[in-house]
């Protein structure tokens, strides 16, 4: 518990640091989330989270598993399959008080042409001459929880980052950080705080710059130089609520609130140099069978070409189905504007064995 709270002291001057030297927006991918629970619920998941997918929502609730082995695979599609999202997941008890898991995550949009070399020496188009590549981003979480005993019901967890990027082989980068989470239980109420890139998530970039300077160099385009990338922490606060009806039909209700600390940002509730980001969800369940899911979040500010403004937000969908030891679950979500062609479908199956 020490380290812990040694840790958490860490972040004061990193958000300082942060703030100058850091975008605000960086390793966007692990923002997506992962398991189609989850999306079909606004992502409202560091409270109540309790299966393989806590090491990425929130690691301590990997001690809600109730199986030996869990795995759990997910597989999306955005941008009308453009970009391809997966992951994997595999979690197993360390004793009784404790959990690790293994997970896998790659955002990646693949096949894009190459066409530097379009014309030949004599001026004339050969499609012969495209080569196709790959942009993606992967990220390989080693989570570990364990259960606080001084304080019945309450869990600590965290995750370790490696991080790797890569455009083809014209740039590359390695990265690392860590996520600690924590989860307390008491009846029907259950409370979830994450913080994420705690430590501040550093991405080291490379550049082959031999493959495009003379491109760039023509086109006027500045060359790119080796650099640090950097993640600001984010901080979630989740709460909880399990109703049960005729003890057949389940409901969770749930809420979560996501904190920026690098200025203001297009949410909610948005100031500077904290903005909140609040999320909805809510699943029913039939005897713990069969799933009915419901979320909303990313309230935004949208201006028009005639400076009016409008207010958009993301729906979400979702239905679960449990079948002995597998669980299937859907989720159709959308990315902020309703526009048709930006919905995406989400799948997910999770095996659980004894």
């Amino acid at each position: 518990m020490k380290y812990f709270y040694i840790l958490l002291f860490l972040i004061c001057p990193l958000l300082l640091f942060g703030q100058a030297t850091a975008p605000k927006y960086s390793n966007e991918f692990l923002s997506i989330g992962v398991g189609a629970r989850a999306l079909g619920m606004g992502r409202t998941q560091a409270a109540l989270v309790n299966d393989v997918t806590a090491a990425y929502w929130n690691p301590a609730g990997l001690l809600n598993i109730s199986n030996k082995y869990q795995f759990s695979l997910m597989h999306a599609e955005y941008f009308a399959g453009i970009a391809k999202y997966d992951y994997a997941g595999f979690a197993t008890p360390v004793d009784s008080l404790s959990h690790i898991a293994v997970s896998v995550i790659r955002f990646g949009v693949d096949d894009i042409p190459d066409t530097r070399f379009l014309y030949d020496a004599n001026g004339a188009i050969n499609y012969d001459n495209i080569n196709f590549f790959s942009a993606a981003d992967y990220a390989f979480l080693f989570s570990y929880a364990r259960k606080f005993n001084r304080l019945p019901g309450l869990n600590l967890g965290a995750s370790f980052k490696v991080i790797h990027r890569n455009a083809g082989n014209f740039a590359n980068a390695w990265g690392f950080g860590m996520d600690l989470g924590a989860q307390w239980r008491h009846e029907t109420w259950q409370v979830g705080l994450m913080a994420r890139d705690v430590t501040g998530t550093f991405n080291a970039w490379s550049h082959n710059t031999t493959l495009v300077y003379e491109t760039y160099v023509k086109t006027g385009n500045e060359i790119p130089e080796n650099s640090i990338e950097v993640t600001l922490p984010k901080a979630i606060l989740g709460v909880a609520k399990t109703f049960t009806i005729k003890q057949k039909v389940g409901i969770i209700a749930a809420m979560d609130f996501d904190f920026t600390f690098d200025g203001m940002r297009n949410v909610l509730i948005r100031s500077n140099p904290i903005s909140i980001d609040p999320h909805l969800g809510l699943e029913v369940d039939y005897q713990k069978t069969i799933f009915l899911r419901l979320g909303a979040g990313q309230v935004q500010r949208i201006k028009n070409f005639d400076s009016s403004h409008y207010t958009t937000f993301q729906p979400d969908f979702g239905i679960g189905f449990k079948l002995g030891k597998f669980t299937i679950d859907y989720a159709l979500t959308d990315i902020g504007d309703r526009a048709e062609g930006l919905y995406s479908h989400v799948f997910s199956v999770k095996a659980g064995l004894k």
